[in-house]
């Protein structure tokens, strides 16, 4: 069995007038993520991961944000895209894991609900999917309120 690692890593500024999605949960606040399409950071950066373990580049490569068709797109929905991607590659996912930098709000309450999201695009147990979010005591961006970002880290097992 071959397997590879990958990681990946996202920011997206906070907005007024966006909802605010974290693994394909809409989480209750003033302000969303900006981006072009729902810009969920958290799935961003695991969709990354996923493609580098794979050697398949980055999520820019096949959604880029040029293209109106990714525009406002369930971040989920492209998640499911890179698992079939990465099947057609002989690749499968072992377990991803994310850390999401977030000053506010608190997002225990919808951790399992990530996982579940996340777990279901990807077709593997939502207890192979782990999400902690942290803040970073006030410091930087994410601590002056001003965005969030995430990394992660995939495993991937070779299945041809």
């Amino acid at each position: 069995m071959v397997l590879r690692v990958g990681i990946g890593f996202d920011a997206h500024p906070l907005v007024e007038g966006r909802p605010l999605v974290l693994g394909g949960v809409e989480v209750p606040f003033e302000r969303g993520l900006a981006g072009h399409s729902d810009g969920d950071v958290l799935v961003h950066a695991v969709m990354d991961a996923l493609l580098g373990a794979a050697g398949l580049g980055d999520k820019g490569v096949y959604f880029p944000s040029s293209d109106p068709r990714y525009k406002d797109i369930s971040s989920l929905v492209l998640l499911s895209r890179v698992a079939e991607l990465l099947s057609e590659a002989g690749w499968r996912t072992s377990n991803v894991d994310a850390t999401m930098l977030v000053q506010i709000p608190r997002l225990s309450p919808f951790i399992d609900g990530m996982k579940g999201n996340m777990g279901a695009a990807l077709s593997i147990p939502a207890s192979d999917v782990s999400i902690k979010p942290t803040t970073t005591d006030h410091l930087g961006f994410v601590g002056r309120e001003e965005g969030m970002a995430a990394y992660a880290v995939a495993l991937l097992e070779g299945v041809s």
